[in-house]
């Protein structure tokens, strides 16, 4: 597991960054969920954990909040990491896609894919 931080960032608020060098295609971390049921999802929208779900289940009508740094990502069109959502294990794989640096904030695109420049539900 690489060395992750919280800081500040120029643009966006709070961001993960990593002190050491992640190579490509490597997992970044292993963050367990927990579920919000689609009944409660109305409930979250009226709060400030609306933005920082991730949709889930098999119909992606759920929602659930990451634990660890993972509801703490931050959005790029053109990311240098992934995420892989694992509904048996209740967990969300955060892999390198390019090398990150040192110093250098890890970033996920929030529509679940790199170059995917849609609408988000707020303002970049």
């Amino acid at each position: 597991m690489q060395e992750l931080y919280i800081a500040e960032t120029p643009s966006a608020g709070r961001g993960v960054f990593t002190r050491k060098m992640i190579k490509k295609d490597q997992v970044i971390e292993i963050c367990p969920v927990i579920i919000i049921p689609k009944l409660e999802l109305p409930i979250i929208h009226k709060t400030i954990l609306h933005d920082y779900y991730f949709l889930w289940g098999e119909q992606l009508d759920e929602c659930a909040i990451a634990l660890g740094y993972g509801s703490m990502y931050n959005h790029e069109v053109h990311p240098n990491a992934d995420f892989i959502l694992d509904f048996q294990e209740q967990t969300i794989e955060i892999v390198s896609i390019k090398d990150i640096h040192p110093g250098e904030q890890i970033t996920i695109n929030y529509h679940g894919e790199s170059g995917d420049s849609s609408p988000l539900w707020f303002d970049f």
